[in-house]
């Protein structure tokens, strides 16, 4: 009887835990701004100007690749969006400074090159694009 409690206990937790990450995953989040440009993402390319998505993936990331057609589904349906892709492996240190911890991330830059929300995992296309056009219209939250 008591290893039917635990183990129903120890599925409860699972599904909870499951449900938990499956809510945060691709949600978009607005962030504290940073005073300034961060080197580290000028060290990737990324310039002020115009707002930037730029995605953190690896290779053997499976969700990256629905990552990159949501990504280039709100640059072309946005005028004036820039992307930038970076192998998360191949630029560790970006990657901590900015403090981006499993792939997929997504950063929105904002066009002073300060990033403005991020999002873990798959975003939502529609939510992207609203934030990419509120971002575009210099609105923030």
């Amino acid at each position: 009887m008591t290893r039917v409690a635990v183990l129903a206990g120890v599925l409860l937790a699972a599904t909870v835990v499951g449900l938990w990450h499956r809510r945060r995953s691709g949600r978009i989040r607005s962030v504290s701004p940073t005073p300034g440009p961060s080197a580290a993402l000028a060290g990737l390319g990324v310039t002020a100007g115009a707002p930037t998505l730029v995605q953190f993936s690896s290779a053997v990331c499976a969700p990256c690749r629905a990552t990159r057609r949501v990504l280039e589904r709100v640059r072309a349906t946005v005028d004036g969006v820039r992307l930038v892709e970076v192998d998360a492996e191949q630029h560790l240190d970006a990657a901590r400074e900015l403090g981006v911890w499993r792939t997929p991330t997504v950063l929105l830059v904002d066009g002073d090159g300060r990033v403005a929300r991020r999002a873990s995992g798959v975003p939502d296309a529609g939510q992207l694009t609203e934030a990419v056009r509120e971002l575009c219209a210099g609105v923030t939250r």
